[in-house]
């Protein structure tokens, strides 16, 4: 069977937003704390990190779509998911 993606966005201390994809959200936002070498190179040096949302997102391909789509959306729109005031779309 194949590993559950999910779509997480991380919050810098700046408030800047970063969107990522994974199958194990801990462990990724862990390599995100650490830094180099295994977390996002444009999170490095803007911590403190905090895991702002996390959701199902289902295969690899939908999470990478889910993603792309979620990258191209404003502030506005991608703090509205994170308070739970917009859902993920489901047409991905």
């Amino acid at each position: 069977m194949a590993p559950e993606w999910y779509v997480y966005l991380v919050r810098t201390a700046r408030g800047t937003l970063y969107t990522g994809i994974t199958t194990d959200v801990e462990r990724r936002f862990s390599e995100h704390q650490a830094g180099a070498p295994k977390g996002a190179r444009s999170l490095r040096g803007k911590g403190p990190l905090t895991l702002a949302y996390q959701a199902p997102a289902g295969d690899r391909s939908r999470a990478s779509r889910l993603e792309w789509q979620i990258k191209q959306w404003p502030r506005v729109r991608k703090e509205a998911l994170v308070s739970g005031r917009l859902k993920l779309p489901d047409d991905v």
